[in-house]
């Protein structure tokens, strides 16, 4: 039984007794009350409400057939993705095309919904900071649940200043009219709030793989969360650090028992709780489903092949362009590993197949599309490929091109290759490369190891890089600067291209904000 989806699940039940109204109230309109936080239940509850909300469901739920989730959208700013229902969605068509600043209503629309859950989920965080010390429960399940709702603050607020830049950061819940209208607090000040909430998780949290901890938050996600962070932030020395940490983890990479339908990344689309993955999002079929999530797999005209959903859309598809940024030799980029083109019903026969675009194979539940109409495959967020990744690159930067940094990036690399190369035999290569062209081995190897899953932009804005891909030679990227770089839909980037709108309607309400440059105020 996967526990903290039960878990959490039961725990709404037992919070509209106790804290359902605050739980769906918006918090930058109503106010925390001290009442919630009586019971070690109580506690449990506001802190299991953490793990389906926020930022987190922005980047796991997909909660529209024709549009995917918040995090999707970002990636398309590259010009790489597209969404194919775009004359309706037309935000993605905005973030393609370069032109949020001249649509900025219509864009912050969007913000909205970002910014209210981000700020209820925080708010409810902070509720628990503040008041779970109080609570008759044992010392040890206090410091966890405190651990977990810094984990998931740190969370909500690295989503949202990457998105937006200097944004309002309170730190107590609201239980007084004073303070409501709070102005944006600087970038650096955000993140050092992050980093010291993800440091006590690191402290507190069990050192167990995700599986084997109930589904809740560990030591080892909160340390891969934490070199994020920090590598969001060019701090390559703490990078690498907590990087390790994760990469010395009883986690480990899923191996290839065949370069098919049982490869590793067959595995990943497939099974949950793999020692892979350090973190991830559930869904089951009787509790919570995972909504559109297998009907992004192909185009509209699979429809028909599967019959179990009416609506099918490629809404975060990639560009014939994008998919050269695989070797032809890359396991990846075979059918049926991370993307499809044609699929055979194996009930009835019917073939949907895809003569232009690539339908996301990554994404394909058999068992919805073909039976159930429900979607179960956990949604990942951290896999223990991202941990060497960030190792190798943040290695290489601060202090070089070692032989640990080279065995951290041949790891990923072998395990896509079709010729039986060894890690051995790709660590002694890399290792012989510069530093400059080291990154950008890793660089490479990120943009071709987590295609769908949303990392694309923020790599960008990290490395002020954008990839430009070759149209016509197979495994040929190029890297230059993001601002100024012509994107793949021909769009120029300017400096405003590099942030989201503040939400218009939140600007009316809170006189504190002000608007990112290139925006309009209404």
């Amino acid at each position: 039984m996967r526990k903290i989806l039960t878990i959490a699940i039961l725990c709404v039940g037992l919070a509209g007794m106790t804290s359902c109204n605050f739980l769906d109230e918006n918090p930058k309109s109503s106010l925390t009350s001290v009442d919630y936080y009586k019971t070690a239940e109580q506690a449990e509850a506001n802190v299991n409400y953490l793990y389906r909300n926020g930022a987190v469901m922005r980047i796991a739920q997909a909660p529209s057939a024709y549009i995917g989730p918040n995090a999707s959208i970002s990636g398309m700013l590259t010009g790489y993705f597209t969404n194919s229902y775009e004359g309706q969605e037309v935000v993605c068509k905005y973030a393609r095309e370069l032109t949020r600043q001249q649509n900025t209503s219509t864009v912050s629309s969007m913000i909205d919904g970002v910014w209210d859950e981000c700020y209820k989920s925080i708010n409810i965080a902070n509720g628990a900071i503040k008041h779970i010390p109080d609570i008759a429960m044992s010392e040890s399940t206090s410091a966890r649940l405190i651990a977990e709702a810094k984990f998931f603050r740190a969370f909500n607020y690295f989503y949202l200043v990457k998105m937006l830049g200097a944004v309002p950061m309170p730190t107590e819940p609201y239980e007084s009219i004073e303070n409501l209208y709070l102005e944006r607090t600087p970038v650096e000040t955000v993140y050092t709030l992050i980093e010291a909430d993800l440091k006590e998780a690191v402290e507190v949290l069990p050192a167990a793989k995700f599986a084997d901890n109930a589904h809740r938050i560990t030591k080892y996600a909160a340390a891969m969360m934490l070199a994020d962070v920090y590598l969001q932030q060019g701090k390559y020395a703490d990078a690498a650090t907590y990087a390790k940490m994760v990469v010395e983890s009883p986690h480990k990479l899923t191996a290839n028992e065949d370069l098919a339908m049982n490869s590793a990344f067959n595995k990943l689309r497939t099974t949950d709780d793999l020692d892979e993955v350090i973190y991830a999002v559930e869904y089951d079929a009787s509790i919570h489903t995972g909504d559109w999530w297998p009907t992004y797999s192909c185009d509209a005209s699979a429809v028909a092949t599967f019959g179990t959903y009416s609506i099918m859309e490629r809404v975060y598809g990639p560009t014939n362009r994008f998919l050269n940024v695989y070797d032809k030799e890359d396991l990846r980029i075979q059918p049926n590993q991370f993307f499809h083109w044609k699929y055979t019903n194996p009930n009835t026969g019917a073939v949907w197949e895809s003569k232009s675009a690539a339908g996301c194979w990554y994404w394909f539940d058999e068992d919805a599309l073909l039976t159930t109409g429900r979607g179960t495959k956990d949604q990942n967020f951290f896999r223990y490929a991202e941990a060497l990744l960030v190792a190798a690159e943040s290695i290489a930067q601060s202090t070089g091109v070692t032989a640990e940094a080279a065995n951290c990036l041949a790891q990923v690399k072998a395990r896509a290759d079709m010729n039986g190369k060894t890690v051995a035999q790709y660590a002694s290569e890399l290792q012989a490369l510069s530093k400059d062209l080291f990154i950008k081995e890793c660089w490479l190897e990120r943009l071709r190891e987590f295609p769908l899953e949303f990392k694309i932009w923020d790599d960008c804005l990290r490395t002020g890089k954008f990839p430009v891909i070759s149209e016509t030679e197979a495994g040929k990227v190029d890297f230059q600067e993001l601002v100024g770089a012509t994107n793949a839909s021909g769009a120029t980037f300017k400096k405003t291209d590099l942030l989201w709108p503040i939400s218009i309607n939140e600007i009316q309400r809170n006189p504190s904000l002000t608007q990112n440059d290139g925006y309009s105020l209404k």
